[in-house]
């Protein structure tokens, strides 16, 4: 935990006596419960060893990554010159180095894991409730519908995969030791650079052919590959492992065809799903699809994410809905009353959620003319998840493999209702925030942390 020593130093000041202290990033760093965060991550940081670094402060790190839609790198730099974010997390003084390493991020992640960053949505939804922007009748209809995440990939094309699964298994190779016979690199580049003019030109025969040469130098590199890992007996465990899965997954990249189960789209992320969206501009989107349902109504604060999770399997929408509330009901307490989906979610069969009726657009069958007036307002969650693309980090995703798909929908839903929380605070005056904290501490019972 940060350390408050409680001195005075002769040459420093603290950061309070420096900044201001009505800034919307100090008040939000003191609504979030950094104590319940802290005892949430505390079981992943062992007693041994070299100490952790203080909780909030990685925490902080990767809720401001969010807030300013920033990378890794950026959000280090902008810390280090930043008093006010430096603050947020948690710090007593100016710091003029950097604490940890850029890596020490990607480490945090991975250890804790997607379902652990669960909280971090759940508690800024809470620090929305505490400044009075979110309230828990605002729940009670929810919006919910789903998007893209699409992945930080090159658009896959057959000659592009085949001449990167020519590369990365002759780097492989190479660093393993193994002598090749050929690598084919430089007679694949030129044929991949044949076959994208040769497409360009509608010259589609003179394509294939190029591919098809390209698709051969892959299978005898391949099975090169293999009579150099049975002649050297002497790989290690870890080297051998690493090749057979570049082996593996450059096989499948030689025989796959359009239209199979579990095509490659990219090499360094397998995990890629082709999506049609039926859009004029990009009729297939290549990621992962993501659920997303916020309050239809608006609130004090406006409307917030109240659940985001990534799909992998390219699911039927109606087939997500379930999951969706089961998210939302753990993540604010309840199952709402009503719920407005667009005609993707026809046959959805709803079970779990016995007092939640489910709305599809133009449906005409129990809708009132009061129902159809706040149908209409369905259509609010597209601007929801526009923002979340543009303003946060949802529209690309960096992070590698599927947790890395579903630590970035939590992190950028977090991140999305933290800027709504800021534009609330700086929106509504000084003096009555004050004194809307001190009746609220004065009238809720203080509730013991858990053990």
């Amino acid at each position: 935990k940060p350390q408050d020593s409680g001195t005075e130093e002769l040459f420093r000041s603290k950061l309070k006596n420096i900044i201001n202290l009505r800034h919307e990033l100090v008040r939000l760093g003191e609504l979030i419960n950094w104590a319940r965060l802290e005892a949430h991550f505390a079981p992943y940081y062992k007693e041994a060893g070299r100490p952790g670094l203080p909780i909030r402060l990685v925490v902080g790190l990767h809720l401001l990554k969010h807030i300013e839609g920033l990378s890794d790198e950026a959000v280090c730099e902008r810390w280090e010159r930043d008093p006010y974010m430096q603050y947020f997390c948690g710090e007593e003084y100016f710091q003029h180095a950097f604490p940890l390493e850029r890596s020490g991020m990607t480490h945090f992640r991975n250890r804790v894991g997607d379902q652990a960053l669960e909280t971090l949505l759940q508690e800024t939804l809470a620090a929305a409730h505490r400044a009075g922007a979110l309230s828990v009748r605002a729940t009670e209809a929810v919006a919910v519908d789903t998007t893209v995440q699409e992945k930080a990939i090159a658009h896959p094309t057959e000659h592009g995969l085949t001449l990167a699964a020519i590369e990365q298994l002759g780097a492989q190779a190479k660093k393993a030791g193994l002598h090749l016979r050929q690598s084919y690199v430089r007679v694949a580049r030129y044929a991949a650079m044949k076959t994208g003019r040769y497409l360009h030109a509608q010259q589609k025969k003179r394509a294939r052919r190029q591919l098809k040469f390209m698709r051969v130098r892959l299978r005898r590199l391949i099975r090169d590959v293999r009579r150099k890992m049975e002649r050297v007996p002497a790989l290690s465990e870890r080297t051998v492992k690493r090749l057979e899965s570049a082996l593996g997954r450059a096989w499948h990249i030689a025989h796959q065809k359009r239209g199979d189960k579990g095509y490659v789209y990219s090499w360094h992320a397998p995990e890629v799903e082709c999506i049609s969206k039926g859009k004029a501009r990009a009729r297939y989107e290549f990621g992962c699809k993501v659920s997303i349902a916020t309050n239809l109504h608006p609130a004090k604060g406006g409307h917030f994410i109240l659940q985001a999770r990534a799909l992998h399997g390219n699911p039927y929408d109606g087939h997500t809905l379930k999951t969706a509330l089961d998210d939302l009901r753990d993540l604010v307490g309840r199952s709402p009353l009503r719920v407005a989906v667009d005609q993707g979610y026809k046959g959805h069969r709803l079970t779990g959620h016995p007092h939640t009726a489910v709305f599809i657009t133009g449906q005409k069958r129990g809708v009132t003319e009061k129902i159809k007036r706040w149908l209409k307002r369905r259509a609010v969650v597209e601007p929801i998840i526009g923002h979340a693309k543009n303003d946060g980090l949802l529209g690309r995703n960096w992070l590698k493999g599927r947790t890395g798909d579903r630590s970035n929908t939590l992190l950028a839903a977090a991140g999305f209702n933290l800027r709504q929380l800021l534009r609330f605070l700086k929106s509504v005056p000084y003096f009555l925030r004050a004194f809307f904290y001190a009746l609220l501490a004065a009238l809720l019972p203080v509730t013991p942390l858990p053990a």
